[in-house]
């Protein structure tokens, strides 16, 4: 390679990093945090959860105890919506139920056939969010939450706080996600800092700006803005179904999302291939299904991530002290970036210089979901293939 490709190459990196770090939103701070300082709302609004459920029999006792026993000083009410489940959620779920004594505050309800052109789970949560409004007309809010997630004590008070004091639309949570052991150290804080720099969560809280999304786990969500938006058949066939939503919402009313310090994910990555598979399953309908856009988005990751240290490792070969200076000034500012998200999870600041390593394997990731869509297995989930999966 020339001198000069290699400087032009290593000075785009550098440009690339400084643009990330000082002007893509702030994502990499991690500063949207919920608290607990917004003021009470008197009166409390009711709440109807709302929680889809396939084949959860494993965490949903963990998951739907968690979320009756909120401290919240309002209504609260539960509806699990069975979907199609092949395993005892539905009773799991009702015998947690009983054992807190509140089998009068849980409602389980099957998804009927999905019709065509529905996401699965939009589906779900369309069955939820109907028998929420005949059967609690009331409610004021509805809390959509994934089987899999467990709120802490407080979640619901604080978000409904925030919502009523800032006159939000939308409250959303990205939860924590299981990180204790092997690949999740690494790829589960990189997932959430990839996912923050996609949607810089400053950047949708801000009304003025035009980006949006929210995190699906944990969504509170005004009743009003839901109809505003023209009700969950506004993005019955998204398979990303949270931004989606987070979207439709952001065009009629006011949205905030952060990141979840309390609020977890129950469900553990077994391996490599379970992470491997959930960004597989939908990275490329991200991108539109472009073949253009995924070269693109293939190249801009080698730029970002694998252009910095091999330029600075491989400086005794091509011996271009301005192409290492700059490399390793990229990887020196990729790796700060990383801190904040690491210290979320608890993570070792040691892994923070590895971020690069995140990188290629989440390209090859996202390589891998546009093979899968070609070859008619894209967004397959718990049994479902092609684009109604989920």
């Amino acid at each position: 390679m020339s001198a000069d490709f290699l400087s032009t190459l290593a000075a785009s990196s550098l440009l690339a990093w400084l643009y990330l770090c000082f002007a893509h939103g702030r994502f990499w701070l991690g500063d949207q945090r919920l608290g607990a300082g917004a003021a009470a709302p008197l009166p409390w609004p009711e709440v109807v959860a709302v929680i889809p459920a396939r084949d959860e029999a494993d965490v949903v006792a963990e998951t739907v105890s968690a979320v009756l026993a909120q401290d919240y000083p309002g209504g609260l009410r539960v509806v699990l919506v069975d979907d199609e489940s092949q395993d005892d959620t539905a009773e799991v779920a009702r015998e947690a139920a009983e054992r807190l004594g509140a089998n009068e505050r849980l409602e389980i309800v099957a998804a009927m056939p999905r019709p065509e052109g529905w996401v699965g789970k939009v589906w779900a949560l369309h069955t939820g969010v109907s028998h929420a409004r005949e059967s609690r007309p009331e409610a004021g809010f509805l809390w959509l939450s994934d089987a899999d997630v467990a709120p802490a004590p407080g979640t619901l008070r604080h978000l409904v706080s925030k919502a009523c004091a800032e006159q939000l639309d939308l409250v959303s949570l990205m939860v924590k996600l299981h990180c204790a052991r092997g690949w999740e150290r690494l790829l589960v804080p990189a997932f959430v800092y990839f996912f923050q720099k996609l949607y810089p969560f400053p950047r949708i809280n801000d009304p003025t700006s035009s980006t949006a999304g929210a995190a699906g786990g944990c969504v509170l969500l005004r009743v009003e803005a839901l109809a505003r938006m023209g009700g969950m058949q506004a993005i019955r066939d998204e398979i990303i179904d949270d931004c989606a939503l987070g979207r439709s919402v952001k065009q009629v009313g006011r949205v905030w999302v952060g990141l979840g310090v309390e609020e977890r994910s129950v469900r553990p990555y077994s391996g490599l291939r379970d992470i491997w598979d959930m960004v597989a399953r939908s990275a490329y309908t991200q991108l539109g299904h472009s073949r253009l856009l995924l070269l693109g988005t293939l190249a801009g990751l080698l730029l970002v991530y694998a252009a910095p240290p091999a330029l600075l490792l491989t400086a005794p070969l091509h011996g271009n002290a301005f192409a290492a200076a700059c490399g390793g000034c990229a990887w020196l500012a990729m790796a700060i970036s990383f801190l904040p998200t690491l210290a979320l999870y608890e993570r070792s600041p040691l892994l923070a210089p590895a971020l690069p390593l995140a990188g290629m394997l989440y390209a090859a990731m996202t390589f891998d979901s546009a093979r899968r869509h070609h070859l008619g297995r894209g967004a397959q989930w718990k049994g479902r293939v092609g684009a109604g999966a989920r």
